[in-house]
């Protein structure tokens, strides 16, 4: 999973501008053949008319965000993570016992792709006894019911599981889809989507949501009847997607965890502990382990960024690795 930048200014009206299209899929975390500019036609409305280097909108004053730190995840009480064959051979074991609450893994992409690591991961995440949920990532030139139907054909429909989740980021750096997001359209292919996963699985599916496309696409309570998982690797939610209700905030894409080689998405889950042992109970009628001590996130404002390092420009990644602590991005996991 990943998020990248879009927004241009056009008009003192503050839309977006009229951009074209080249979408692809590839994954999660540090994905070696990936580029960026995504491109929307939308109309989304900016709340704040200036920008910050990634030309995208502020839901606070500019002059609060020193209060609004990405850092802030350790404020939450359980975290997990997002895993995908680009992270290698994981040893569950040990990290379930580094405190990992939950975990989301890639099973599909499109009509046809399936994640190498899945089958694996799906079983192995299961005997550790890390709770844990499938998603599908979107590849918007494929008709709805191939998407869903990749992803129902690889995920068993597990009552212990966590809700599925529909991965929805625009992705530019396809040679055979060039399709213009056009929101109107999205938003029906999505909630047909959303829909099929409903009733497949009985369970109402999460949407994950990269910055840009929430802007562009989810904006003003899109489709917000569904749970959201959103991503700000930067700043807490509420600087990039204001009064919206979460359910999972994904605040870091370089994070190190036991039995993990490299890099790794982490995540919040957004409530107590309590909260989520109700939740979890709910959803999956497992009981939630004991919440383990809050991971410390000592990120410096250098690396609270909004990409990933993999994903960054030539200059901006080069700056990136300069800093002392920076993380290396693992190869690539065939």
């Amino acid at each position: 999973m990943r998020s990248l930048k879009c927004f241009s200014p056009l008009s003192s009206a503050l839309v977006c501008a009229a951009l074209a299209a080249t979408l692809a899929g590839c994954g999660s975390s540090y994905d070696p053949g990936f580029s960026r500019r995504p491109r929307f036609q939308t109309s989304a409305p900016l709340i704040n008319p200036k920008r910050d280097p990634s030309f995208l909108a502020y839901a606070v004053p500019e002059n609060d965000l020193h209060k609004f730190p990405a850092t802030r995840s350790a404020e939450f009480a359980v975290h997990g993570i997002d895993v995908s064959k680009y992270q290698g051979n994981i040893d569950w074991e040990q990290v379930k016992d580094s405190g990992v609450s939950f975990a989301f893994i890639k099973a599909t992409e499109g009509g046809d792709r399936v994640d190498s690591k899945f089958a694996y991961n799906w079983a192995a995440a299961k005997a550790a006894g890390v709770p844990r949920g499938a998603y599908h990532f979107v590849y918007w030139c494929r008709r709805p019911h191939e998407e869903i139907g990749n992803f129902a054909s690889i995920v068993p429909n597990e009552p212990d599981a966590l809700p599925p989740v529909l991965d929805v980021e625009a992705t530019p750096t396809s040679g055979t889809c060039k399709r213009t997001l056009y929101r109107e359209e999205v938003l029906r292919d999505m909630k047909d989507m959303l829909t099929q996963m409903e009733r497949h699985y009985g369970k109402k599916p999460i949407i994950y949501s990269s910055v840009d496309f929430y802007q562009a696409i989810l904006h003003s309570d899109a489709l917000s009847e569904y749970p959201i998982w959103v991503r700000s690797t930067k700043y807490h939610p509420q600087v990039r997607y204001g009064d919206r209700k979460w359910t999972f905030w994904q605040y870091r894409s370089d994070g190190r965890v036991p039995g993990i080689t490299g890099a790794v998405d982490q995540n919040t889950f957004n409530g107590s502990a309590d909260h989520w042992r109700s939740w979890l109970a709910h959803q999956t009628g497992l009981a939630a382990a004991p919440v383990a001590a809050r991971p410390t996130d000592d990120r410096g404002g250098k690396q609270l960024i909004e990409e990933d390092p993999a994903m960054l420009s030539g200059g901006e990644k080069n700056a990136y690795d300069k800093a002392a602590s920076a993380p290396v991005p693992p190869a690539a996991v065939q």
